[in-house]
């Protein structure tokens, strides 16, 4: 009788959500209506709900997902700023006069949107607005368009720093755990976000690169489908041109090395990380918004690179019964350059709201964090209720009996995440399936973080896949009259080939994902 129920709690719950109930309400008030019916038939224990404060506490205050709302910060700054649009225009002028170049910029400043901002929806629509009507007035084949515009904004799926890898290392963190103590090691191992992000890094340039070879094989094979742009009054290559797209491109580039190079050198935490993220967007969108008050911004970034070189030169601690006076220096260097940070963030942040862009980015960041958050609670008190009608124990023995051993039942998995992206955002499976699913996958001898980007990958397909993938319905809010949804549908189409074909490599050479990881954390 569990079992029925732990299943049934399930499909009510999928059946609730593409309803269109709200998901955080959804998974609590389902949860709790089975609770009350398990115990009614006498099998399930109220006791087991005193659990739930605790759980919710032990989330709210893991420093992990403090990371989430400045990730989402520094995202939504970075797109209210109009770093997009310029580096869009730059590297559209240096590849004018090549065929194909326009899809070629659209899918690198795709690639550094989604290092930028990890928020598939914001990437897309930004992306639409501004590169679909310049690539239709350019000749461009309608479908090729959109295609390109849809597959470069699913990027932030999977490139790091994303928000779905924050939130999918620390799920799959726990699972981890679950795993090693069903396999009865009770000292286990951790896998963290740091190793996910260093393992998603080498599919996510694979997935760029593949994007790009298409773009460049359809230019060969149908020119009029990816004409030449000429450049109005420039050549190219002109020195001009290449001054603008290093304008453009080093400022986001160094702030994506900044957060992403120092957590993978263990230099800081995926939340030190993602402070400094949102701090360096909110300065680069001050240069950005007023370019003749760049003062403060270059004397906050010299600030902050004299910290780091007094950082590796002084001890800086003031914890000591005994300091020396060398280092009694640099502490007052210390002191003074952190002045000069916060006067020039302060002025970033004042700037900001003088543009008109810091309340909208506050407020886009508050309610994306609340949505994550209460699809948090409400999925964590859908687990509790779900393991105690043994529903875990029953996923975990359905699996182990699929034939084909471990990559059967990975392949299982994967065709039901695939097909469950089409009607549940990332965070409801993150939070809903993968806790289900992946302590099983693990106790079979899988990596962890092969998992886990095995699992982005995937969603990242499902999110394109006619006739529900979200990127479709985004394109599709923003795109002209002129381009249909059958031209977005056929558009994505040759994208999705290379995603599989993606993940057929990650599946056949998983040391392609493992490597970096290994390489930098051991």
């Amino acid at each position: 009788m569990s079992g029925v129920l732990a299943l049934a709690l399930f499909a009510v719950t999928c059946v609730f959500i593409v309803a269109g109930y709200p998901v955080a309400f959804t998974l609590a008030g389902s949860a709790l209506l089975f609770a009350t019916v398990g115990h009614v038939v006498g099998v399930f224990d109220f006791g087991l709900l005193g659990a739930f404060g605790q759980q919710i506490f032990g989330r709210m205050t893991n420093p992990v997902l403090i990371a989430v709302p400045l990730f989402v910060f520094m995202g939504v700054m970075l797109e209210r700023s109009k770093v997009a649009e310029e580096l869009l225009d730059a590297m559209g002028q240096m590849f004018g006069r090549m065929r194909g170049g326009l899809g070629i910029s659209v899918i690198c400043v795709g690639a550094l949107l989604a290092a930028s901002t990890g928020i598939v929806g914001a990437t897309v629509v930004t992306m639409g607005l501004l590169a679909l009507p310049t690539m239709l007035r350019r000749g461009y084949d309608p479908a090729l368009a959109a295609g390109s515009i849809c597959a470069a904004g699913t990027l932030g799926q999977i490139i790091p720093p994303s928000i779905i890898l924050v939130l999918l290392g620390e799920v799959l963190s726990s699972a981890y755990q679950r795993a090693q103590f069903l396999k009865g090691d009770f000292s286990p191992e951790t896998v963290s976000v740091g190793d996910l992000f260093a393992g998603s890094l080498g599919p996510g340039l694979l997935l760029v690169g593949l994007y790009i070879l298409y773009q460049a094989a359809v230019a060969w094979l149908r020119p009029d489908a990816a004409p030449a742009i000429p450049v109005d009054g420039e050549a190219g290559g002109g020195v001009h041109v290449r001054a603008r797209v290093l304008r453009a491109m080093v400022p986001p580039a160094l702030l994506i090395v900044a957060v992403l190079g120092s957590i993978l050198a263990g230099i800081a935490t995926p939340t030190e990380a993602a402070a400094v993220g949102g701090v360096g967007a909110v300065l680069l969108a001050a240069h950005k918004l007023d370019p003749a008050g760049r003062l403060p911004v270059i004397a906050a970034v010299g600030a902050v690179a004299g910290l780091i070189a007094l950082g590796a030169t002084f001890d800086l601690r003031l914890g000591r019964e005994v300091i020396p006076a060398w280092d009694r220096v640099g502490i007052a260097l210390a002191g003074l350059l952190s002045m000069v940070l916060a006067a020039g963030v302060f002025d970033a942040f004042r700037r900001a709201h003088r543009g008109g862009i810091l309340r909208d980015v506050m407020d886009s960041t508050l309610k994306i964090t609340s949505m994550v958050f209460v699809i948090l609670i409400g999925a964590a008190l859908f687990s509790l209720v779900f393991r105690g009608f043994g529903g875990d124990e029953l996923v975990h023995a359905f699996l182990t009996g699929i034939p084909g051993g471990a990559l059967g039942a990975m392949l299982f998995v994967m065709v039901t995440l695939f097909v469950l992206g089409f009607f549940l955002d990332f965070i409801e499976i993150v939070y809903v399936v993968v806790p289900i699913v992946a302590p099983a996958l693990m106790t079979m001898g899988l990596d962890p973080v092969w998992i886990g980007v095995m699992i982005a990958v995937n969603l990242q397909t499902s999110f394109l896949t006619p006739p529900f993938g979200f990127a479709l319905f985004y394109l599709r809010g923003v795109a002209p009259p002129e381009v249909t949804t059958f031209h977005i549908y056929g558009g994505v189409v040759p994208f999705i080939a290379i995603q599989i074909a993606a993940l057929v490599i990650l599946a056949l050479f998983p040391g392609l994902v493992l490597w970096l990881p290994k390489l930098i954390y051991g």
